[in-house]
Parts: structure tokens; sequence; C-alpha cells
């Protein structure tokens, strides 16, 4: 029972949290937005009490049933290691100490010291939300481009096609690369990634070791015939001295499924206890697993505003170089942004104008910056404060977010179109939303001088509709410079 309770609410949470990833028309949010809310990093960033306080308790109660029902990555690993079809195929091995809390060490240092590149890298959630965005959301959105097709074809309007397109090169590979690790660790080793390399696990390793429910040993019962330490994904539980390491263990219920002779309960007591033979039943503490855990989400469900953009097709452009990276309107400063972020990629999966990828930059290798190459950043859209779930991108709403000053437009005269062609042109006084730019003659003295733009910095709010309309090419000849603090206008 415990095993099919845990795997039925991993399921649920495994699907949705990809859905909410996957899905580019930024609806299911309103749905499942809560699922990253709940994540352990993403509170901790958040300064999420309530669910830092609720997680904490859950592992004090019942073990480390994060690991194997909230967190994806965990989740992810339980998928993989079900590829190798090989019956008992697990064995005893003891805790890699040497290689576990090191990394641990490494994880905390980074995060204090701000190398946002190298926390994101062994961050679980950050992981999972690199292969989602960065190799099944293609997927899917060209699958939905198939549909589309079909669907025109038979004159029917229920799917459009996308724009399906490369938002960082270097971040695929990472996802690639960390999505083959995963899958060689755990066909071999089922959650040696887990249990040995990623830094919450450890962190809640160290509460699990003093969890009331726990999967104990009823000696008199034991044959010995080691099918609970062949089942153990976690490689946790030593069936010669009837012992589990509970700093492992994420109460997966297999080794429960497995024993014929019924000695192994997952229940609550000391080992005194044990001994008079006072056992829970495993059936009510699996029951108890399944209620808390939907309580939980319950609890931090929250409905959430739906927006939806657009974005008009040009031909694509060469990003320029910008001094100050552009972070998204609530994100405060850089500084603020970089600190807080866990490069789950969420904010880049949901976003409806193409304007958020990840940087290049290797100090910040995932971290999600604007570029308007595909789209600008329509005052009216607030989705990526409304996902984010780790408070990198603070809560906004239209009119904050039309007085955020994130940058300010830099005309370039040598790429101007009216400069280079001698054509007439004010794409980026026709389209901006605040009214920054007016054209005004580029030689005051000559009555036939061409029209150039002139920026407002005071007035402009840097959301790129004039770097993105302009026509020139490969560089446009307006672009936005951003501020290492955001200012309100």
């Amino acid at each position: 029972m415990l095993r099919k309770i845990r795997t039925l609410l991993a399921g649920v949470m495994m699907i949705g949290i990809t859905l909410l990833f996957v899905d580019f028309t930024g609806l299911l949010h309103h749905w499942l937005g809560w699922m990253a809310k709940i994540q352990l990093l993403p509170a901790v960033m958040a300064l999420n009490v309530a669910v830092i306080v609720v997680l904490a308790v859950l592992t004090l109660v019942f073990g480390r049933i994060y690991c194997s029902v909230v967190c994806p990555l965990g989740i992810l690993q339980d998928v993989l290691a079900r590829l190798r079809r090989k019956k008992n195929k697990y064995d005893y091995s003891p805790e890699v100490r040497w290689l576990r809390y090191p990394v641990l060490a490494v994880f905390v240092v980074a995060f204090a010291a701000g190398i946002g590149s190298l926390v994101q890298l062994l961050a679980p959630y950050s992981a999972f939300g690199r292969i989602a965005t960065m190799v099944l959301q293609p997927l899917w959105m060209l699958g939905n481009n198939v549909l589309g097709f079909l669907a025109e074809r038979a004159d029917s309007y229920a799917f459009y096609t996308v724009d399906v397109w490369m938002k960082s090169l270097p971040v695929l590979i990472v996802a690639l690369a960390t999505l083959i690790v995963l899958l060689v660790l755990a066909w071999r080793g089922g959650r040696t990634y887990c249990n040995t390399i990623c830094p919450v696990g450890t962190v809640l390793s160290f509460l699990a070791r003093f969890s009331w429910l726990k999967i104990r040993f009823d000696e008199g019962k034991c044959r010995n015939c080691s099918m609970c330490s062949r089942n153990c994904k976690a490689a946790c539980i030593d069936y010669k001295s009837h012992s589990v390491d509970y700093s492992r263990c994420v109460v997966c219920g297999n080794c429960i499924d497995s024993c014929k002779f019924g000695a192994l309960k997952y229940k609550c007591g000391s080992e005194k206890r044990e001994a008079k033979g006072k056992e829970v039943s495993s059936e009510r503490r699996s029951f108890l697993v399944g209620a808390a855990l939907v309580t939980t989400a319950a609890m931090a469900q929250k409905k959430e505003k739906l927006m939806d953009g657009g974005l008009a097709e040009l031909e694509d452009k060469v990003a320029p170089e910008r001094q100050t990276p552009l972070t998204p309107p609530g994100s405060l400063s850089f500084d603020h942004y970089a600190r807080r972020c866990t490069g789950c990629q969420l904010c880049v999966s949901e976003c409806p104008n193409g304007v958020l990828r990840p940087t290049a930059d290797l100090m910040h290798l995932m971290l999600p910056t604007m570029s308007y190459e595909r789209g600008y950043c329509r005052p009216e859209c607030t989705r990526c404060s409304e996902v984010c779930p780790a408070g990198a991108i603070r809560l906004i709403d239209k009119a904050e977010k039309s007085s955020t000053q994130i940058g300010h437009a830099v005309f370039v005269q040598k790429n101007c179109v009216v400069v280079t062609d001698g054509v007439d042109c004010g794409n980026c006084e026709r389209h901006c939303p605040v009214g920054a730019i007016e054209m005004v003659a580029l030689n005051e003295d000559d009555e036939n001088s061409p029209w150039v733009p002139a920026v407002n910095e005071e007035a402009c709010i840097g959301c790129g509709a004039c770097e993105y309309v302009c026509p020139a090419r490969p560089y446009s000849a307006i672009m936005v410079e951003g501020h290492e603090v955001h200012k309100k206008i």
C-alpha cells in the first residue's frame, strides 16, 4: 500500500510539473503553479517560511518523502531506473561520505559567494527545469506543430503552430549532459545521484535520521533472503545486520513489497518498543503519508492571474553587446536577481514574447536574461513575475511594471536605415508604448536632413519594442542598455 500511494502521488507530481514547464500557452500555471513553489530551494530563495516549515515537519515525521514524491528530479531518477528491466538489481552499499558532504560544502560556499551558475548546476529542481525547458519543451512544441499542420489541412483552429528555436546552446548541452549522467547513474545504481551529489537530499538526510516513522526490521521474521536490499534503489538496507541508513532512505516502499515474510514495516516507535511487538499498521501510515502530501499541496496552491501575449514575426537579428544585462521588471536589481534565481528556466519556458533566455556568461551561465531579437517585453504582461517560485522576480502588477525602468534605449546612428539607405522610417517612434522616442532632424541646419530617433531616457522603461521593430540588420539601430538597479519613473 505504501508503494502504491507513493507511486500515485509521485506520478501526479511528475506529470503536473512537467506540463508546467512544457506548456507554452501559460494556461496550466493557473492550476499547477503551486508545484514549483513547494520545491525546497525555491522556497528558501523566496523566504517562504510556511513551505520550509511544512517540508521540515514532513521529513521529521515521515522521512525523506520529499525526494520520492515532491522533487521532480528524484522522481525522474525512478523513471530512468525502471528502464533497466532486470529484477532484484540493487545491493547495499555504504554511504559515500567523501563525496556527499564535500559537494554540500561546495554548494553552500557557492550560495554564500553568489556563484549562481554552480548553485544552479547542483540544485535538483533547477536541473530538472533545464531538462524540461531545453529538451522536453521543444519536442512538445514540435508535436503541437504537427497537430497544427494537420488541423490547418482540416480547416480547424484547434491548434496553432509556434516558433521552435534554440534559446541557449550552452545550457542545452548542460541539460543533455545532466540527463545522460542521471540515466547512467539511475540505470546502474538507482538513486546514486540523489544520495551522493544532490545537496538538497543531503540537507534533508540530517532531519530524516530523526524521523518518527521509519522502515524497521522485525528480526524474528527475517530470513536473510536479501530481497529487501536487492530492491532498495537507495542502496541503504543492509539485510545482514538488519539495519537501514535512514539518511538515504526515501520511503519508496519497494522493500516492504518485496519482503515475503513481513519482516519490514513502516512504523514509529523506538527499538525497545519494537522488541515488545507494538507494531503500527503500514497501511494506516501509508494513508497518513498520502493525506499529508495532499494537504500540503492544497495549502501551497494559489490562484494565479493569467496573462497571454503574442509576438510578430520578423527576420532574426544578432543580439547586441550590452554592458549591463537586462533583467525582468520585478527583479529589482541584477545583484538581487542573480542571488535569488535558481536557474530553473520556468520563466523562460513561460515567457509568451520570446524575450527571456539563459545567458552565456560563465559566472551566470544559466541565469535567464532579456533580449529582443524575437519579441519585446510587453507592458501588460507580468507572467514571469507570476511563475517565479524563488522570489527572484517579485510579483508586480501592470501599473508597477509600466513605471519600472529596467534600462534605457540608446540610438546607434551608424546602423540606422535612414542614414545608411536614405529611406524614411520612424518604426521605433511609432511602436514605443510610453512615448519616449521622437523623430528629430539629423542636421538642424539642413531642411532636407533625414529624421532620426531621439530618446528621452527619463521616460524610457527599457521594454525593447524599439529594438525589436527596428528594420536594420543584423544589428538594430536602437538598443536597450540595462540598469544594474531598476528605477521608478
